[in-house]
């Protein structure tokens, strides 16, 4: 199967679910990552979310962005946090009506492609990677990451064989040597650099153009209905990030997130420290959700549209970017 053939798989039925109804805000669902810590994992341990919205939150954890966008394409989950650009732009592009309401996080080191120890290939030799295999998430941040860097490289992505792994199917992957080469981030990337190294840093990757950022994400209908219980949503993660901003609330916090996200304090101080939360200002600028993320879920389109993941981009996605309740919150 090819891999456009593989990715479109993965969301064939996104257009056709994408009218499901919304739920009753009595209680909703969210949608987050395991091994993947951040500060509202603290606002949902200490049960802020349920106190300030009035409803009973549910949380399910996910391995993808894309399984995020089935689940909400169903009706299962109502908003997603941390979802990476790359999914939600898979899934608007394949008609879902999915709206960014936050930025999440930004980690240009928390989310790469580890090449096996064995090969002994890095920036200088890397066109070496033509013919190998590689566990991609296909259709998430790790899967455009990849394309921009092969694309980079020079490496011809037809003559490899890529196989569609949830970040911790490819971290084992790589450590069994089934695989050349992992993408992926969290813990999975902790794990895979135990057996490689990475081809580019963070900050080479930013310098190309390859920015990673994940959002909170939420059906449009579901926004439609209830934006002011989107609001408090945001508003709770917005103090809790303000609150991680504060390095006198760290020793309280970090247990707490650790716990939640299935990590020891180490694993878990180690992974936070290199992610950064823009505050709610920051956010509504020109540079993020003032348009921005919107030029940029563009440029993630038609990098899959060229490498031959998905048919055809938007002519915009200013439209899949809301931020009235993300306005509303910062007023609240």
């Amino acid at each position: 199967m090819s891999m456009k053939s593989k990715l479109m798989s993965a969301v064939a039925g996104v257009a056709f679910l994408a009218g499901a109804g919304a739920a009753s805000a009595e209680e909703i669902t969210v949608a987050y990552f395991l091994e993947w810590p951040m500060p509202f994992q603290y606002a949902k341990e200490m049960g802020t979310y349920d106190k300030e919205m009035g409803v009973k939150v549910n949380w399910r954890a996910f391995d993808t962005g894309t399984a995020m966008s089935a689940a909400m394409a169903s009706g299962d989950v109502h908003l997603s946090v941390s979802q990476g650009v790359p999914p939600f732009v898979v899934a608007t592009s394949a008609g879902q009506d999915l709206q960014t309401l936050d930025v999440a996080v930004s980690y240009a080191d928390n989310d790469n492609c580890v090449v096996a120890s064995a090969l002994e290939i890095d920036k200088t030799n890397a066109g070496e990677l033509a013919g190998k295999k590689v566990a991609v998430p296909l259709g998430t941040a790790a899967h455009y990451g990849f394309l921009k860097q092969m694309t980079h490289f020079g490496v011809d992505i037809s003559t490899m064989e890529v196989v569609n792994m949830a970040p911790p199917e490819g971290a084992a992957a790589i450590a069994q040597g089934a695989v050349d080469m992992f993408c992926g981030w969290g813990g999975s990337l902790r794990r895979a650099l135990e057996h490689g190294n990475v081809l580019l840093t963070g900050a080479e990757k930013e310098e190309l153009g390859i920015l990673v950022f994940d959002v909170t994400s939420g059906p449009a209908a579901f926004v439609a209905e209830n934006p002011d219980l989107v609001a408090k949503f945001l508003k709770v993660t917005a103090d809790a990030n303000a609150m991680w901003a504060d390095p006198a609330n760290r020793d309280t916090m970090l247990p707490v997130i650790a716990k939640d996200s299935g990590m020891d304090l180490e694993a878990t101080a180690s992974t936070i420290d290199t992610f950064v939360f823009p505050s709610a200002e920051e956010q509504l600028t020109a540079k993020w959700l003032g348009g921005g993320a919107q030029e940029f879920m563009k440029g993630v389109a038609e990098v899959f549209v060229e490498a031959g993941s998905i048919d055809s981009a938007l002519a915009t996605y200013e439209n899949n970017v809301n931020t009235g309740p993300l306005s509303a919150a910062n007023g609240m």
